[in-house]
């Protein structure tokens, strides 16, 4: 198993989070998941090479493993991030479609979630608080992007077609107003395309954990519909190189437009 956080340093003031996009799964993990578990299907595919280049010493940190081996952007504590709804939690028993993940009598228990928080979900998270306090030395601030995607139709999580760009900032909570109202900007502005504010997806765990304006941390989340950037949304989940072409040009623009409003938002 390879190192279950991956890290690149830069000077950018923005931080590239990437909880999501690792296919890692342990082998003794491996051999409990069954056929419908094995396909990884709900991983945020090809996320990290969709944003690869796009902002010049942009740090990034990433978690190698896969989320059905414990959630990088679940609350540790197991406390659901959306009371009420349908969602997958810390430990995942099902899909995104509210199918089995496990065989049977091999879902995690207790003791599984006990070790796993211990062996990934703690160490992404040193990771990523480390470069947050690095970067905001170097800076007097730091802006946390967190990086998702998800299938554009998923009945079980939410009724219709959901937006291409779905921000999340916890209604506001987690960021700067200057920096929710960039993202709403460009996305806004991008033909083509459609998106929304703290929509079904306000900004998960990493997002309302680490955004603290007050005191310079600035946080928010970008789910983008996986029809933006694929060629389909199912097996095998191939990245659609046009598709993501024109997606980049405004992801750039915001990345670009964060970078700069930093330098404004020292506390």
């Amino acid at each position: 198993m390879t190192s279950v956080v991956e890290v690149r340093r830069g000077s950018s003031p923005v931080i590239l989070g990437f909880p999501h996009t690792g296919t890692d799964v342990p082998a003794d993990i491996r051999a409990r998941l069954n056929d419908n578990g094995l396909l990884l299907a709900d991983t945020d595919w090809h996320i990290h090479h969709l944003y690869d280049g796009l902002l010049d010493d942009a740090t990034t940190v990433r978690a190698t493993f896969h989320r059905y081996v414990i959630d990088a952007n679940r609350d540790p504590a197991g406390t659901s991030l959306y009371p009420g709804q349908n969602t997958t939690g810390l430990a995942p028993e099902t899909d995104f479609d509210g199918k089995a993940i496990w065989k049977d009598g091999e879902a995690p228990t207790a003791e599984d979630i006990a070790a796993r928080l211990a062996e990934f979900h703690v160490p992404y998270h040193a990771a990523l608080a480390a470069e947050i306090e690095r970067v905001k030395a170097l800076h007097g601030v730091a802006i946390l992007y967190d990086c998702h995607s998800i299938r554009s139709h998923i009945p079980f999580l939410f009724e219709g077609k959901l937006p291409d760009f779905n921000i999340g900032t916890d209604m506001g909570k987690t960021c700067a107003p200057q920096i929710e109202a960039a993202a709403v900007e460009v996305t806004s502005a991008a033909q083509g395309y459609t998106s929304i504010l703290n929509g079904r997806f306000k900004g998960g765990w990493t997002t309302r954990h680490y955004g603290r304006p007050q005191m310079g941390v600035h946080a928010i989340q970008m789910e983008l519909a996986q029809s933006t950037h694929l060629a389909t949304e199912t097996v095998p989940f191939a990245y659609d190189e046009g598709k993501a072409d024109r997606l980049r040009t405004h992801l750039k623009t915001l990345l670009r437009r964060l970078e700069v409003l930093a330098a404004d938002l020292k506390p």
